[in-house]
């Protein structure tokens, strides 16, 4: 008896998700018919266009997981990877120069204009070639 309502529930899940997707790309096309035409003297667009640019926003900016307020996600979720697959790679040397360079640009130096904004100073943060061993002969 309890697979069985197990089973009824797993049928509900994607009509619930179809209904959501409705709604949402309803209100994105209510929105941007409403707003942006005299705002910004854009056409107006379908419902399949809003669920268009709906579903390309999740794609590009991610599906979030709620619940972890302004600044607590880290950024999309190619780039949280991204930024992880390069620290594992770096040496520890470069790992504290990579800290401290955020601290400077987090802390210190957020929008800081003496020191040129907060995006000065990445340029000369690179990491260095590792040394060529010579051959032993």
């Amino acid at each position: 008896m309890k697979r069985i309502f197990f089973r009824g529930k797993f049928i509900f899940i994607p009509i619930i998700a179809a209904a959501v997707l409705t709604l949402i790309s309803f209100v994105v096309m209510q929105l941007w018919n409403n707003l942006l035409p005299a705002i910004l003297h854009v056409g107006i667009i379908t419902f399949w266009q809003a669920m268009g640019i709906f579903i390309l926003c999740k794609i590009l900016f991610g599906f979030g997981k709620g619940g972890r307020g302004w600044g607590g996600g880290g950024g999309a979720p190619w780039m949280r990877r991204k930024m992880e697959e390069k620290f594992k790679n770096m040496t520890p040397e470069e790992k504290e120069r990579f800290k401290q360079k955020m601290s400077e640009r987090m802390c210190g130096g957020f929008g800081d204009h003496r020191r040129g904004g907060r995006f000065s100073g990445w340029e000369d943060f690179k990491t260095e070639e590792p040394k060529a061993t010579e051959p032993n002969n």
